[in-house]
């Protein structure tokens, strides 16, 4: 294999194995997702939701710092001089080297809008962490051990705002309703799997999320119904983030996120 050149301070040249995008993808979710809270710090409806909302982007990058980390021991176990670090990962990839869903990048929104992007996420992850307390993987089994407990909390947190929201005044569920309406086609691409990892999930590396598409409709569905909430699946989704096709929003987001790394490169926090 021959030596990845990269500039000083610049963008890193990723060699995606299958294994090594999967972690990445789940890693950038849980990145973009946290950091989609982070910006409610101070503006949430209450203190104790400004607080809430701190803590669950906590847990969310905890879990990217984890993932970063086991993408760095698989690159730099291929290729030793590039001593990757977490680092690398959030801070010197430009957005098309992005593999997280298109989900967890759009804006806040109001506060509805948040809350329903959130349970449509988390209700996905419990499902998925859980299924994979049983892959082949030590280190990703032990991720998912931990990582499926604080996520249980995000999905009540989240679910159950949504349905003091949609059973409250006539305000909020219209507000919840507008932001389920917008958001439920982004939740299909979760479960969306590509043809090289396969051998991976046949091996028990990792899980496929197809199989836990009836699982996790018949969650929303619960919520939903609990929330008066209409919903309708629709018939197409949008896709493209796992591939890094990423709409405007996602470029904002990282301008901000990188901006203190890009300017002052190889200084260490």
């Amino acid at each position: 294999m021959s030596a990845i050149c990269e500039v000083p301070g610049g963008n890193i040249a990723v060699a995606e194995t299958p294994m090594l995008r999967w972690v990445l993808a789940y890693a950038d979710d849980a990145l973009i997702l946290g950091h989609r809270l982070s910006e409610w710090c101070s503006r949430a409806p209450s203190m104790e939701e400004d607080m809430a909302l701190a803590n669950l982007g906590l847990d969310l990058l905890g879990q990217a710092r984890f993932l970063y980390s086991h993408a760095a021991t698989l690159e730099n176990a291929a290729q030793p001089a590039l001593e990757r670090s977490e680092d690398d990962y959030a801070y010197r990839r430009d957005a098309p080297q992005f593999r997280n869903a298109l989900l967890v990048e759009q804006p806040n929104g109001d506060f509805a809008a948040t809350m329903v992007r959130h349970m449509l996420y988390a209700s996905f992850a419990d499902l998925y962490w859980r299924a994979s307390l049983a892959v082949s993987d030590p280190a990703i089994a032990a991720f998912a051990a931990r990582s499926e407990k604080e996520i249980a909390y995000h999905e009540r947190h989240a679910a159950d705002w949504v349905i003091r929201l949609g059973d409250g005044t006539a305000e909020s569920r219209r507000r919840a309703q507008s932001a389920l309406d917008g958001l439920l086609a982004f939740a299909d691409e979760l479960f969306e799997t590509e043809a090289d990892q396969l051998p991976l999930m046949a091996a028990g590396a990792i899980i496929d999320p197809a199989r836990l598409r009836d699982a996790y409709r018949h969650r929303i569905e619960q919520i939903c119904a609990r929330a008066t909430l209409s919903l309708a699946w629709p018939r197409w989704h949008q896709s493209g983030g796992r591939q890094g096709r990423h709409g405007e929003h996602l470029g904002h987001l990282l301008a901000e996120l990188q901006f203190l790394p890009r300017a002052y490169p190889g200084a260490s926090w």
